[in-house]
């Protein structure tokens, strides 16, 4: 733990109002949203029936979440790779669901209500608009799209069919973040110009250098159908568990992990439009495995009101994920579970430096005048320094993704807005390929909202 640093663990030590050496702050533990995906007990018959398309990391890691969501059940899983199969059933504590390769067959199936998708990028469109065709309402992980006008497409087909989608980007449904987004809307940070945000790893896992199941074999992976939609490739293990690394099917780290800033950005700031301009720096500097996207990347986005840096690196992660909202008022950062709001002093303070090239007449007039003008609080201190920074951290067993899944399904019962729909997914998708364009074509790049676009600036 680094000097000074406050975990989750030294939270709960410390208590909700307990005072944090250094911090000079209260620590907050905030309260979790009561899961509303079923507001009553319900009998089987009237049960919310998913399947789940997809059951790698994320697709499991989804399923385990499900099960703290009440009135909901997993009922089949596809995936190309038949060891998932297993893993799928595992992750739900059963063994009695079904499990295939084809993944039509659930679409198709009329007891199923809903879908989630948690294949490769590469996959989204199709499954989407074909569950939308089908009548299901569909869950699509992050990032929505892996091309900008299969997001667009993706758009139209949930509100041709009137269906409901959420997108994974589970931050969104984050008690830190609405608490950020509470601090935002009530005007505390005064005017914000910028916004600062990274996620950084430094492990092999973090870079997408992920090991491969020693049964794995053309045997029991469909790599023909995994293709579909890609350009044909011979098999390769590399590419069907590390995908993230090839363009075919997945944007890198813009789409994995710059999504996630984006959403969490547009969620607080109440912002759901792409930037207006974005230009991205970066390189492969140590994971010369033939991965085709950087290993760090930088992105300056222009929105109409601040402007936004992004970084992912993968080779150093000594500041890992955090948020830094500068405003003239205050300063705002989300770190890890913790969130802390820290005011800033006033801009109109008496200027004590420039004076001192006045004689003295004449700067002593000058203080005593501003003095009176601008007269101290009660107790002689600053309004500033008597304003206290806050902190406010999640319980230690917090789940952020459980709440996202229970909001998507509470809005399947009362067909009521989901918090990330659609369009606010495609929004943030555009970001992730606007870096990736600009990178590629080492340029600036537009949103071209009349073509609908990303063309280079």
């Amino acid at each position: 733990m680094k000097k000074g640093a406050v975990t989750r663990r030294n939270f709960i030590k410390l208590g909700t109002g307990v005072a944090v050496t250094g911090l000079a702050a209260k620590v907050t533990i905030l309260e979790p949203m009561r899961l509303a995906a079923a507001p009553r007990p319900v009998p089987p018959s009237d049960t919310i029936r998913f399947a789940i398309l997809g059951t790698g990391v994320e697709g499991c890691s989804l399923l385990r979440s499900s099960l703290a969501v009440p009135g909901v059940e997993c009922v089949a899983a596809a995936d190309l790779y038949d060891g998932r199969h297993i893993a799928a059933k595992e992750a739900l504590n059963c063994k009695d669901i079904e499990t295939t390769r084809e993944y039509h067959r659930l679409i198709d199936r009329k007891d199923i209500d809903a879908i989630i998708c948690a294949t490769p990028d590469h996959w989204h469109r199709r499954i989407v608009e074909e569950a939308c065709q089908a009548g299901k309402d569909v869950y699509c992980e992050k990032p929505m799209s892996h091309m900008v006008e299969d997001g667009a497409a993706m758009v139209a087909a949930v509100s041709k069919y009137n269906r409901i989608c959420e997108v994974g980007s589970q931050r969104v449904s984050n008690i830190l973040y609405a608490k950020a987004k509470e601090i935002w809307d009530s005007g505390k940070l005064g005017m914000v110009d910028s916004i600062q945000a990274a996620w950084d790893r430094n492990t092999d896992g973090g870079a997408f250098v992920h090991p491969i199941p020693p049964d794995a074999s053309p045997q029991n992976i469909d790599w023909d159908t995994w293709l579909d939609g890609a350009p044909p490739r011979p098999f390769d293990l590399g590419r069907f568990f590390s995908w993230r690394r090839f363009r075919d099917y997945g944007a890198g780290l813009a789409g994995d992990l710059f999504v996630h800033l984006l959403s969490g950005i547009q969620f607080v700031t109440g912002t759901n439009q792409p930037a207006e301009r974005a230009y991205s720096s970066g390189d492969i500097y140590y994971y010369n495995d033939g991965r085709e996207f950087p290993d760090l990347l930088w992105t300056l986005y222009d929105y109409p009101k601040f402007k936004v840096v992004l970084r992912c690196n993968n080779n150093n992660a000594w500041e890992g994920e955090y948020f830094r909202f500068f405003g003239k008022n205050g300063t705002m950062g989300i770190h890890d579970d913790k969130l802390t709001f820290k005011p800033e002093a006033s801009s109109h303070q008496m200027d004590d430096y420039s004076i001192y090239g006045w004689p003295k007449k004449l700067r002593d007039q000058y203080m005593s005048e501003w003095m009176k003008e601008h007269p101290l609080p009660r107790g002689g201190a600053s309004k500033a320094a008597l304003a206290e920074t806050e902190v406010f951290a999640t319980p230690p067993t917090y789940n952020d993704q459980t709440d996202h899944l229970a909001n998507f399904f509470h809005a399947m019962r009362t067909r009521q807005h989901v918090v990330e729909d659609e369009v606010f997914g495609h929004h943030a998708a555009l970001g992730c390929h606007m870096s990736n364009q600009s990178y590629f074509n080492r340029t600036a790049v537009v949103w071209d909202n009349a073509a609908q676009q990303v063309r280079n600036a």
